[in-house]
């Protein structure tokens, strides 16, 4: 009982977060900044700001697609974002090549991040079926179960990991933005709130997959009692 009160509880923060967070973008998107550039200009000149010329800014399909591929150096911007002069866009823009400037710095946690991916992606393509057949063997062959649970820890370890390299990427961006005097007084706060709801999603699923890792754990132990 007392898990399925937490998981709810989670299922209804992620929620709320989701909500929260579109509400902002939506909100924000309509502030312009001042300068007029778009997210596209805004991500090639915090990149060149930081030195980094080997990095190429595309535009990718979709709504809230933003992301930095490491493996072929490129700051992709969703639609709404690339050719958008708001601060939402200046927001998410930043945040992007706050990724790419942590890469150029070998930033640690992303290091780890980077290297976790072939891992993850396996255990991603596996774990749900493990974890079905080792529910239905638990008597038999409880160690079907254990093995989902290894894989599943390191899709949850890759989600605590995520933490401070969103953080830290949103940090990056904040002062850029107000350094460079591309966010002002009067908008300013807006990108930093921006920021801040995008981070908690990050937060909630790595909780969220905390307590489901558990509740596996629970299952695998009580099969002993």
């Amino acid at each position: 009982m007392t898990y399925w009160i937490i998981f709810i509880g989670i299922a209804l923060a992620s929620w709320l977060v989701q909500a929260n967070l579109k509400r902002k973008f939506e909100k924000y998107s309509q502030i312009p900044v001042a300068n007029g550039m778009t997210g596209r200009d805004i991500a090639i000149k915090m990149l060149r700001d930081n030195g980094i010329y080997d990095v190429e800014v595309i535009s990718t399909p979709g709504a809230l697609t933003d992301h930095y591929n490491p493996m072929n150096k490129t700051v992709n911007l969703s639609e709404g974002v690339y050719d958008s002069c708001s601060v939402a866009a200046a927001a998410v823009a930043a945040h992007e090549c706050g990724h790419a400037v942590q890469h150029a710095h070998a930033y640690a946690p992303l290091k780890m991040r980077s290297a976790l991916v072939p891992i993850v992606s396996f255990a991603s393509n596996w774990v749900q079926w493990v974890l079905l057949i080792g529910m239905l063997a638990l008597n038999v062959f409880p160690e079907i179960l254990f093995a989902g649970i290894i894989l599943f820890a390191m899709t949850t370890l890759f989600s605590f990991i995520t933490l401070p390299v969103e953080i830290d990427a949103s940090r990056r961006a904040v002062n850029w933005l107000n350094e460079t005097g591309i966010t002002n007084y009067t908008n300013h706060s807006a990108a930093v709130s921006a920021l801040r709801s995008a981070a908690y999603t990050y937060v909630v699923a790595a909780l969220g997959s905390l307590a489901t890792l558990l509740y596996y754990v629970m299952i695998f132990l009580g099969r002993r009692e």
